[in-house]
């Protein structure tokens, strides 16, 4: 089976969030289960690209109404990710150090779905099935049932995974000229509350629909920025599907980042190697459970309720506990953080921004990692920290609630049901006694260290999503 996947963000080549850790890890998997594999992703100014080496597979001129764009389509050439990579290049859109936040991003990312589908239909042979993920692909599905260029492709299928149901790339009518022509009969497929909504379309559109989890879809029929009596509509063809996370990468075993590698027969020491490595670089007491957030600062991660649940978890256990805050977001909770530096010196830190390795580091070396989170469609911290050793605090939603049961209850993790500060404080509160009890806390380690999180098993929910549709034809 031919598959493409298209995508906004790909671990390593460029990440924002999760969605990048999936596109890096399922289509690898994918690969290896005897599948013919590409992603396609835009051409960013990043480390990954000066790096490695491409070739010009395909060129041309993308028309987005007056405006026309040349670009290139480029192939890494060792498969160095384990699949076929290609890069859109538009240089004048695209050649740029960050993913999202620019003033033409719709302009970017609809260059960049008509691109594809150019080079998609300049290929001697069609895909069997191509998966768009997120609002940044979400007019693909559209533009291959109804633009005329791309009668092609009309009978190809095409699904959607939504990874964040809360960004939905909305745009004017007054953009409707950027598309390709299509019969203007059609334009209402384009509607949802009075304005072009690139996710909606692509549930209207896709032969499937697909969440990163089943109780994220059970979520999103009632809350889901305005689309939930369309996600409704569509329950028919929809389904959730839990992340896996790559566990070739994530092995605290051959970890590189890592000040020292362990496994599940030596975790204890290793740990605490990685733990001491951790609060040396930030002043820490390594003596203490040390509490991590890694993450954005923003409020559905919970990134609000951090500084007042830091706070008051500080002062109330007489500073006998460190926090370690990994994270950037909202400017104001970044501020909000570092203002409690002077106060808590010796158990408290912030390293504002994201750092892949540190990342790591800190997921070997806590003991507890804090997700709050408002909502959470997936998530995959929770699932590297179990791989590592590390007990998650979260709250009951989305992913988490699929893949974290309270310690309490017989499970490996710490839950709590409402996004308060009170909620986390009392958890933090639980998780100290936990800690006191080493051997119940090892235990329940363990347990965690052995759960099955591989994407095998998920790669193979995804293929046979993509046959039922396939014999949908």
């Amino acid at each position: 089976m031919e598959i493409f996947h298209i995508s906004a963000e790909c671990y390593p080549v460029a990440k924002v969030g999760g969605l990048a850790d999936v596109v890096g890890a399922l289509p690898k998997y994918q690969n290896n289960a005897g599948n013919a594999v590409r992603v396609v992703m835009p051409c960013y100014d990043t480390k990954f690209k000066i790096e490695n080496h491409f070739e010009c597979v395909h060129w041309g001129h993308v028309k987005l109404g007056s405006f026309n764009f040349p670009f290139n389509i480029l192939k890494e050439k060792t498969n160095a990710l384990g699949f076929e990579l290609y890069l859109v290049e538009i240089p004048e859109l695209f050649n740029r150090k960050e993913v999202y936040g620019y003033q033409d991003d719709i302009e970017r990312f609809l260059s960049f779905q008509i691109a594809t589908l150019d080079w998609i239909i300049g290929r001697e042979d069609v895909p069997d099935v191509i998966n768009c993920h997120d609002h940044h692909t979400g007019l693909i599905p559209f533009m291959m049932l109804y633009c005329n260029k791309y009668e092609k492709l009309r009978n190809i299928p095409s699904m959607i995974t939504i990874h964040n149901g809360l960004y939905q790339g909305q745009f004017g009518f007054d953009k409707l000229y950027y598309l390709p022509e299509f019969d203007l009969a059609h334009v209402n497929v384009l509607e949802w509350d009075n304005c072009i909504n690139s996710l909606a379309v692509a549930i209207k559109c896709a032969w499937a629909v697909t969440t990163v989890s089943p109780s994220y879809l059970n979520e999103i029929n009632y809350s889901a920025n305005g689309l939930e009596s369309l996600l409704n509509l569509v329950r028919y063809k929809s389904k959730g599907i839990l992340n896996g996370i790559d566990i070739e990468v994530w092995d605290p075993d051959t970890d590189r980042m890592l000040e020292k590698n362990y496994s599940i027969k030596n975790f204890e020491k290793g740990k605490q190697e990685n733990k001491e490595k951790l609060c040396s670089l930030f002043n820490l007491d390594p003596t203490k459970p040390l509490f991590s957030f890694i993450g954005r600062l923003l409020e559905e991660k919970g990134g609000d309720l951090l500084p007042h649940a830091a706070a008051l978890a500080l002062s109330e256990n007489f500073q006998q506990i460190n926090i370690l805050i990994l994270g950037s977001g909202n400017t104001t909770i970044e501020k909000q953080l570092n203002s409690l530096l002077q106060d808590y010196k010796g158990n408290y830190n912030t390293f504002i921004g994201y750092n892949e390795e540190l990342a790591h580091l800190i997921y070997a070396g806590s003991d507890f990692l804090l997700m709050p989170s408002r909502v959470e469609p997936c998530g995959l911290n929770q699932m590297y920290s179990l791989r590592y050793g590390t007990i998650p605090i979260v709250r009951r939603t989305g992913g988490l609630k699929d893949t974290v049961v309270d310690f309490g209850d017989n499970g490996i993790g710490i839950c709590h049901d409402q996004a308060s500060v009170g909620d986390v404080c009392y958890s933090i509160q639980r998780a100290i006694l936990l800690y006191e009890d080493k051997q119940h806390l090892n235990k329940i380690r363990k347990i965690g260290m052995n759960t099955d999180h591989s994407w095998e098993r998920v790669c193979q929910e995804y293929i046979e999503m993509y046959k039922l549709i396939i014999n949908k034809k």
